[in-house]
């Protein structure tokens, strides 16, 4: 091979990886979503048709980011229901700080196994949360666990599903940034 092609091949090869490393993370995510893969929900529109009588119990965990400064934690440690039954959970987050702060939650789901039977109907960590200083507020998510884990040749055997959810501060809105901008005393 001539240097000339050996050039042309190598960059090529260059910019193919460089594009599937931009496709990858999408690609990821959309693979997450619609397996269960690495603990990631579902999502329904509305809860199971089945209801059984075998029972699993769900934990619930909150946690903030180390740059987050809200208290977060859910209202129920542990809930015990029935697979297929729709039961709804709360979280408490409280900012003590004195001055607005946006958030958004990531979630996860373990064992890795279960994330594909979770189905969150609604739930706060899909849209982004603001809090104005000392407010306190309850966060519901509506949930259910697929009848179907139970044929599942590694979800039958999952007891116990643990729900965690992580806060990160975010930007503000821009209309809560514009509001912030006109106080009396704010830095411009």
């Amino acid at each position: 091979m001539t240097p000339k092609k050996t050039a042309i091949w190598l960059v090529a090869l260059v910019a193919t990886m460089l594009s599937l490393s931009f496709v990858a993370v999408p690609f990821y995510d959309w693979f997450c979503r619609t397996t269960g893969f690495g603990g990631t929900t579902m999502v329904a529109e509305e809860g199971s048709d089945t209801i059984l009588d075998q029972t699993i119990r769900i934990r619930f965990d909150g946690t903030v980011d180390g740059g987050m400064p809200w208290e977060f934690k859910p209202v129920v440690r542990t809930m015990e229901l029935r697979i297929g039954e729709t039961a709804l959970a709360y979280y408490t987050a409280h900012n003590p700080t004195d001055r607005v702060i946006a958030g958004t939650a990531s979630y996860n789901i373990t064992p890795d196994a279960a994330g594909g039977f979770f189905f969150k109907i609604d739930c706060f960590c899909f849209t982004e949360q603001v809090l104005q200083p000392g407010e306190t507020v309850e966060m519901p998510v509506s949930f259910y666990v697929d009848p179907e884990i139970v044929k599942d040749p590694e979800g039958r055997y999952v007891p116990e599903i643990t729900l965690s959810y992580t806060f990160y501060e975010t930007a503000l809105p821009d209309t809560q940034a514009a509001l912030e901008a006109v106080k009396p005393g704010a830095v411009n």
